[in-house]
């Protein structure tokens, strides 16, 4: 089990990749790419990802710009992406997997299913879904929400 102090460490470097990224999300239409990635891209290596030059796909919620499919030095996959998800709709039904995410509000009102309960999200929060959690994210306010999505696989999809 992660104990408190070890994350609260490990959100230290949020802001960080925050400022790198210039925020955060996931939708569905991510999920259905291929769970292994673009491995041909090597190792990803320092990197900025500028919101100016960030290209949003439209998909059936919203929209989404992808920033990164590939291992790290320590990961065997990063998956990032920014999501745009429209008033009153959620970015996938709520499902479980192995891999571990970060999803960051960046603009909207949001709600999160943890740990069974649903919980609001406002700008600035952080989501983590935790291996196997059954989780969701839906957009309850009125304007489009914007969000960071951060998704890790360091153990090749086993638990």
């Amino acid at each position: 089990m992660v104990s408190r102090r070890k994350m609260v460490a490990g959100l230290a470097a949020v802001p960080a990749a925050l400022t790198a990224l210039g925020a955060l999300g996931g939708l569905s239409a991510m999920a259905a790419e291929d769970e292994k990635g673009d491995a041909s891209k090597g190792i990803l290596g320092p990197t900025v990802f500028e919101w100016e030059q960030m290209q949003f796909h439209t998909t059936p919620v919203g929209a989404v710009a992808p920033l990164c499919k590939q291992p790290t030095a320590t990961l065997d996959q990063l998956e990032m992406h920014v999501g745009k998800l429209n008033p009153g709709l959620a970015s996938h039904k709520p499902h479980r997997h192995v891999n571990e995410e970060l999803i960051i509000l960046r603009e909207g009102a949001c709600e999160t299913l943890s740990d069974g309960k649903w919980v609001k999200v406002t700008p600035g929060s952080v989501v983590f879904n935790a291996s196997m959690s059954l989780h969701g994210f839906r957009n309850v306010g009125t304007t489009v929400a914007v969000y960071h999505v951060i998704n890790w696989s360091p153990n090749k999809g086993r638990v």
